[in-house]
């Protein structure tokens, strides 16, 4: 092992950074997860991904410039902490850390079960444990080639919805089998553009801004990529966009060619739209990508698990053996202690017989948007006097950094009335947890100041 004053290498490339931030937001939840979505706000919701969208770019842009001002940061929490204290980075580090070891072990179950659909004999257990083996080998290598691995993944998910874009956009005027061209006709048909009002929408901005978690991702990169206060802005305007492209019109596909009240919330609107035009081996397709998008959610959460970890231990704020480094220069303790959850879901896949995805994505979402609201709060606290508008900077500050943090504000209150209470619950104890452990790290350093400082008095 290396000494922590080895700095991580920086062999991410623009593409990588694309590309993570991409695999990040665009998951399982985009495949299967978009019925539910449909189902609360119709035709509507394409609404609601805009203004999601739109939220989620203001957060990056403040991302991007404080990065841009702060070059040496490795992770965002070196964004948030200057600005808004070591309190602050420290609860956005621990969240954002349990956010990630959670998915990871959800969906690490979730690719055994995709996988089980072609070896059905083989125990979910075992299935799990294979994958965990496979992604904590893939993390231990030079970084790039996780960069590499999540490109590819990351690719699969793309091809396939561009596919479906082309394919559903041209039978949308040419009709197929003894259907007719749909147009757009059933976007408005059934009960208007907005069936359930703007309660619906509203309800559905909570599924929709979970949709878009992975997008911070670009902010987790800093310490690895190449040339960051070049790529850093260009990716984050270059992912929102994209991003919308790949929500937006895959959605306005299927409200089109399917009337929204007859897709079910529990098959993939995307089987549906498959089956519907004829296309044959619908399920093993499905299933493929599906599997390709958890675990490309297991790849990235590796990487950003182990990397939040190993920031915390610079900042003293989590035990200093986690921020060693090995020859390849990846932080390989800290990667092994987050990899630890991947075996926990080992177990809990064992005797929860499928259903670890629910059991485990309780505390994700609060975490994320945390993550959100503090890096809105931290740009619009980051503009000082003297603040010089050259290079890269947000033209619409402070008014689109306040806009974002309000109505973050506004979907987490929506987020704690909606939840179900014991999820909440959970959640509250969590960041308790996290609480207490920030008051026995100052207490740890208070007593080391106190010890040196007895030390060198003559």
């Amino acid at each position: 092992m290396s000494t922590n004053q080895q700095e991580l290498a920086r062999r991410l490339k623009a593409r990588h950074i694309m590309m993570i931030a991409l695999g990040g937001a665009i998951g399982a939840g985009m495949f299967k997860g978009s019925s539910t979505s449909i189902s609360l706000a119709g035709p509507g919701v394409v609404f609601a991904y805009l203004l999601g969208g739109l939220i989620l770019f203001f957060v990056m842009q403040g991302l991007a410039e404080m990065a841009v001002r702060r070059p040496q940061a490795r992770t965002f929490r070196e964004l948030i902490e200057p600005i808004l204290g070591r309190f602050a980075g420290h609860v956005v580090g621990w969240m954002y850390w349990l956010d990630w070891v959670l998915v990871m072990a959800a969906e690490t179950a979730a690719s055994a079960m995709f996988l089980q659909y072609w070896f059905p004999n083989i125990p979910l257990w075992l299935l799990s444990l294979i994958v965990s083996i496979v992604i904590t080998v893939i993390n231990l290598f030079q970084v790039n080639v996780y960069g590499e691995t999540e490109y590819w993944l990351a690719g699969i998910k793309i091809a396939v919805l561009i596919l479906f874009i082309l394919l559903g956009g041209t039978l949308l005027f040419t009709g197929y089998g003894v259907h007719p061209p749909a147009g757009f006709h059933n976007v408005t048909a059934q009960g208007g553009f907005f069936p359930h009002g703007i309660q619906g929408v509203a309800a559905s901005m909570l599924i929709v801004m979970f949709s878009f978690g992975g997008t911070e991702m670009i902010g987790m990169t800093l310490g690895e990529t190449e040339h960051p206060e070049q790529v850093i802005p260009r990716a984050a305007r270059g992912v929102i966009a994209r991003i919308l492209l790949f929500y937006i019109l895959p959605i306005l596909v299927i409200v089109s060619l399917v009337p929204w009240n007859q897709l079910g919330t529990n098959e993939s609107p995307f089987v549906t739209v498959f089956q519907a035009v004829g296309i044959p081996y619908v399920g093993s397709i499905m299933n493929f990508v599906m599997l390709t998008a958890v675990l490309s959610a297991t790849n990235t959460g590796m990487y950003a698990a182990s990397r939040m970890l190993y920031t915390q231990a610079l900042e003293g704020q989590a035990p200093r053996i986690f921020a060693r480094l090995s020859n390849r220069k990846v932080p390989v303790t800290a990667l092994l202690a987050s990899t630890s959850f991947l075996y926990i879901g080992v177990v809990i896949a064992f005797f929860a017989k499928g259903h670890t995805f629910d059991y485990l994505m309780v505390i994700p979402g609060y975490s994320v948007l945390t993550v959100w609201i503090f890096l809105a709060w931290a740009h619009i606290r980051s503009r000082k006097e003297g603040f010089e508008a050259k290079g890269y900077y947000v033209k619409g500050f402070p008014y689109t950094s306040w806009f974002a943090l309000l109505s973050l504000i506004v979907i987490l209150v929506g987020i704690i009335i909606t939840s179900p209470v014991a999820g909440t619950l959970v959640s509250l104890l969590a960041y308790l947890l996290v609480l207490v452990s920030y008051w026995f790290t100052r207490r740890s350093r208070r007593e080391k100041r106190d010890t040196l400082e007895k030390t060198f008095v003559p």
